[in-house]
């Protein structure tokens, strides 16, 4: 089959169970697979895992860590934390799709010039 035994990145040990985790590139026994922080199993505790800075992470120790994105500056949505956002200095949170000249809606990208006038992105052509 070309896959052969895997070795499990927690224990080192080789896994043999039908079902593996695969988290950072690399293959984990169902019990080896913890928050980086913690220590929860995280198939133990049915959460979804978070990978940052080469941690793997609960979502509790993701938020307490990187905090948790709050809503868009823009379209008021609240931002998933493990959502990519823009940053506008003090001035607020972007969901990418979000980060627009408000007059043209031109989406800007990094590195773009732009302004914030009064609570409002606008872009340099604007």
């Amino acid at each position: 089959n070309g896959q052969g035994v895997r070795a499990c990145a927690g224990c080192g040990g080789k896994i043999l169970e039908r079902f593996l985790f695969h988290a950072l590139d690399r293959f984990w026994h169902h019990g080896c697979l913890k928050c980086s922080c913690c220590g929860a199993r995280l198939a133990d505790i049915g959460v979804s895992c978070y990978t940052k800075a080469g941690m793997i992470l609960c979502r509790a120790d993701y938020v307490r860590l990187f905090g948790s994105s709050g809503a868009c500056s823009a379209c008021g949505q609240g931002i998933p934390a493990n959502e990519l956002v823009m940053r506008v200095g003090g001035a607020g949170v972007y969901h990418v799709k979000c980060f627009a000249c408000t007059k043209c809606q031109t989406q800007l990208m990094p590195g773009d010039r732009y302004a914030l006038i009064g609570g409002s992105l606008l872009c340099e052509q604007d």
